[in-house]
């Protein structure tokens, strides 16, 4: 409690002395003005994060990424300097009541907007921290308001405004503790279900025969009883796998769904949702989910499984990193009409009341302003809350939009506009880096010694591209041919084959061009090399038919993409020497490039790598080097020459790439799925969340073997 207030003595002092540097006139000007820029600047931050606080969910956006870590990184920090320059009677003299009752509302800014309560999966790990902070604040606050006690109508409205600052503050330390990985984690748990008491039953057994047959009941005779029990489980369980077999053959048949709008897979997303979220807490998932969501997906189209998926996450992110586990309840509703009321009382009765000419103009235009902004923060919350797909469920579960043909045309119409994820994927391309324009010398020495030179390159190379339908569409088809060859939940560790023979199992007439280029060690280190030896085939002009484009440009895509991983998200991917196979890959190529005198583009670039491909038999490379620059050649002339009948080239990039993208999404440690989500989510966790409602991922608890769980 007392640490903020030292603290900021400490700081007062320093910037004292600091002021004293400057001539007496600009001294007053700062100490005249300071704690006015604070309160309006802390006002302005909270206006960037209620507007800009839910887009990043489905904006890719640097800019906008840019302008919320700022924010909310400041946000806290102006909010406190200001109370700590109000602590200590900073601003007119003739003010310093007026003055006080910004004291509350600072602790308003310090509460948040309902749109970002963290910017990361870590400050939800701080609540302990921020409710500290939340009593030092409000201790703080009240000695300003003591300080500045007059018994007059303002020191009133001052006392009276502590109630929604102090209700806007609690929810934000309540959503980060209901969002904290243990209490989350504690709330997606079962409750206790304790085993039957055989001890209790077979001792009533025993009494009950003993009376009626007049004979004692013996451990043999206890022993058969309970061998008949396990018999009709086993029974039982016979005719699970039989009617589970009849199923199966129905799912068989064709009964494709049509497109569901988003009225209609809302409810599913929010049900599946309920399910799917212990995956975000490392828990499994029973036989009974997996057979329903399986069921669902196996038989509806991509574009409806693909916007299940967006909706799921889009709960998800809300959960985690927004108040809504707390605004949609009932709690946060009755929460919410008393700070809504509260400062809509206290906004009428400031504009009511006398006059207050004697304080300076300025300090009641900034009062004013502080009121205004409060009012319009929360209107914009509620105008959020009431339009969100939260309470379109609420509306939908109550029957509220049946009965009222308006509301519904509405927030149907504003389902369908609404924007979840951004649809987008990041691409890096190898190529592309190696044949870049030279900087200028000094450039580069100043962003190294600014330790920023890899982050600027990295953002410099990284471009985005649209997910195509036709590439959903592929993507979900050959995911949902592998579901259909899982008749059972055990089946699904027969799903366990390494990337080479998932891929080789398909073109098996081809395992022995390319069995050498998919390799099972280091999967980094595959990504490099079919990432290059995909760009030379792309680049490339050969002949194109209609059916093979989709293919291709999927191809492309999932390989930039994949490589974008590599580069800038490599904790989402298996461990591995990645980095190191990249800079001896790219030394190599700049050297090649170096050598042919490289003026030309990147086609011409790709047609001179496969040329050299060509000309060698031998690698040239040395033993220590990790370069795969050259057996990334010689694969994409292999590629190339492939011949028709045999196998159309992109068909089986496109294999290789989807293999490689499902089995990274299902290595990829879940809270990095949840961690990217505040970046606008990754195509890797679509994939990953559409591989579990497919049933295809070892996240399900197999009630074959008894206590034994594939995580």
């Amino acid at each position: 409690m007392l640490g903020i207030f030292i603290s900021s003595l400490v700081v007062i002092e320093k910037r004292t002395g600091l002021v004293e540097v400057f001539s007496e006139r600009v001294q007053k000007l700062w100490n005249e003005w300071e704690l006015r820029v604070l309160v309006l600047l802390s006002l302005l931050l909270q206006v960037l994060l209620i507007f800009f606080g839910s887009s990043r969910k489905y904006t890719v956006s640097i800019w906008v990424r840019i302008i919320l870590w700022l924010s909310y990184l400041s946000a806290e920090t102006v909010a406190t300097t200001a109370l700590g320059a109000l602590s200590h009677g900073q601003g007119h003299p003739g003010s310093n009541e007026l003055t006080a009752l910004w004291a509350p509302f600072l602790l308003l800014h310090l509460g948040g907007p309902d749109t970002i309560t963290a910017y990361s999966l870590e400050d939800n790990e701080l609540w302990m921290r921020q409710f500290l902070v939340l009593v030092q604040q409000v201790c703080i606050a009240t000695y300003v308001l003591i300080r500045s006690w007059y018994y007059s109508r303002v020191s009133i409205l001052t006392v009276f405004m502590f109630i929604p600052g102090i209700v806007k503050y609690g929810e934000r330390i309540w959503v980060l503790r209901l969002a904290s990985k243990e209490q989350f984690r504690s709330s997606l748990l079962d409750p206790p279900d304790p085993s039957p008491n055989y001890a209790k039953f077979m001792n009533d057994y025993a009494s009950k025969y003993a009376e009626e047959s007049g004979v004692r009941v013996t451990g043999r005779m206890i022993a058969e009883v309970m061998m008949q029990m396990e018999e009709g489980s086993h029974t039982q369980s016979e005719e699970d796998d039989d009617s589970r077999a009849q199923s199966e053959e129905a799912q068989q048949k064709p009964n494709r769904l049509s497109n569901l709008s988003d009225a209609e897979v809302l409810p599913m997303a929010y049900k599946f949702f309920e399910t799917f979220k212990r995956l975000f807490a490392d828990l499994i998932l029973s036989e009974h989910d997996w057979k329903e969501s399986r069921e669902f997906f196996q038989k509806n189209s991509s574009r409806t499984a693909f916007k299940v998926i967006e909706m799921e996450l889009g709960f998800m992110y809300d959960l985690l990193y927004s108040k809504a586990a707390l605004a949609y309840s009932y709690k946060g509703s009755i929460l919410r009409c008393i700070s809504f009321s509260s400062v809509i009382f206290l906004l009428v009765a400031f504009l009511t009341g006398d006059k207050v000419h004697h304080y300076l103009d300025v300090d009641i235009v900034i009062t004013y302003l502080l009121f205004i902004g409060a009012f319009i923060i929360e209107v914009y919350a509620i105008f959020i809350l009431i339009s969100s797909d939260w309470a379109f469920l609420w509306l939908r579960k109550n029957n509220v939009i049946n009965s009222i043909p308006l509301v519904s045309n509405a927030l149907k119409k504003r389902l369908s506009s609404r924007k979840r994820w951004s649809n987008f994927v990041a691409q890096y391309n190898f190529i592309s880096l190696c044949v870049k324009d030279k900087p200028s010398k000094i450039l580069p020495k100043i962003l190294r010694l600014l330790c920023v030179d890899k982050l600027l390159e990295n953002y410099c190379h990284t471009f985005y591209t649209e997910v195509l339908s036709r590439s959903k569409e592929f993507i979900f088809k050959e995911l949902h041919i592998k579901s259909r060859k899982v008749a059972k939940i055990g089946d699904i560790k027969n799903l366990r084959t390494s990337i080479s023979d998932s891929v080789l199992q398909k073109i098996d007439h081809l395992r022995d061009k390319l069995k050498w280029s998919l390799n099972d060690v280091d999967f980094n280190k595959n990504i490099i090399l079919w990432h290059i030896a995909t760009d030379l085939c792309y680049e490339c002009h050969d002949d194109i038919s209609p059916i093979t484009v989709g293919k291709r440009e999927t191809s492309k895509l999932l390989s930039d993409y994949m490589f974008y991983l590599l580069m800038n998200r490599p904790f989402m991917l298996p461990e591995g020497v990645g980095q190191n196979w990249f800079q001896d890959t790219c030394e190599d190529a700049k050297q090649f490039f170096k050598q042919t005198k490289s003026g030309f583009n990147k086609i011409e670039a790709c047609e001179k790598l496969l040329e050299w491909g060509t000309s060698r038999t031998i690698d040239p490379k040395g033993e220590k080097s990790k370069s795969v620059l050259f057996d990334a050649c010689r694969l994409g002339n292999i590629l190339r020459s492939l011949k028709e009948e045999e196998s159309d080239k992109w068909e089986i990039m496109s294999l290789v790439w989807l293999e490689m993208l499902t089995y990274a999404a299902s290595q990829c440690r879940r809270p990095n799925h949840a961690q990217q989500l505040r970046r606008g989510g990754e195509f890797i966790t679509h994939i990953w969340l559409l591989m579990a409602h497919l049933g295809i991922t070892e996240l399900f608890q197999i009630p074959e073997e008894r206590g034994s769980v594939i995580y």
